[in-house]
């Protein structure tokens, strides 16, 4: 799987969650269609009346999620970016979406406003595997955010992370080794480990 194979599915999903935040922090969520996918960055438009609209305008980010008939999930959050030269994507948009001419015929089709995100996090989880699999990738110049546990020096080997496991992906080791690429972070190995030797990953570093 790459990030352009991710942004794809979204794009043959077509309608994905969107999420925002308005401007006292409660969280809105809405489905919307993905109109494009070109070179590693996804194109949507709303109309500027909108709560939507008004919420991307202040806070300038987004998480996008979809998920197939095969159980992947994509994941997309990142900033996105208002488009210069309106009526030219807007335009573009139709070509490649002609069903938008029977919700917006005409002109009112300049009421939308064209977006990009081009610069955000991936995550690819895939529920349709035995153990699942999941893989983090990034577009532009964003830098990925370590998600998941990990199993520090601290840990005396007693297994007890192992077995508890329901993706069974904790290997033996000094220290034992989570396998990120099967884990559901569920986090039941941090909650029982006997002496705290899982953390969440990111922290201390």
């Amino acid at each position: 799987m790459t990030a352009r194979e991710c942004l794809q599915i979204l794009r043959k999903i077509k309608d994905v969650a969107f999420a925002t935040a308005d401007e006292n922090g409660m969280p809105h969520n809405r489905i919307i269609d993905v109109m494009l996918v070109e070179d590693e960055k996804l194109y949507f438009c709303t109309a500027r009346g909108k709560e939507f609209y008004r919420q991307l305008m202040g806070t300038e980010y987004t998480e996008i999620t979809g998920m197939n008939r095969e159980y992947q999930m994509v994941r997309l959050a990142g900033k996105v970016q208002k488009l210069a030269d309106q009526k030219k994507w807007i335009d573009r948009i139709f070509e490649e979406n002609p069903s938008m001419n029977e919700v917006y015929p005409g002109e009112s089709r300049y009421i939308l406003e064209p977006f990009c995100i081009e610069c955000g996090q991936i995550e690819f989880f895939d529920l349709g595997k035995n153990p699942i699999f999941r893989e983090t990738f990034t577009i532009g110049p964003a830098v990925e955010e370590e998600k998941g546990f990990e199993i520090t020096n601290d840990c005396i080997g007693c297994g007890k992370c192992k077995s508890d496991c329901p993706q069974q992906c904790i290997s033996e080791g000094t220290p034992f080794v989570i396998r990120q690429e099967h884990c559901l972070h569920c986090g039941l190995c941090f909650e029982n480990c006997p002496v705290q030797a899982v953390r969440m990953r990111g922290e201390g570093k």
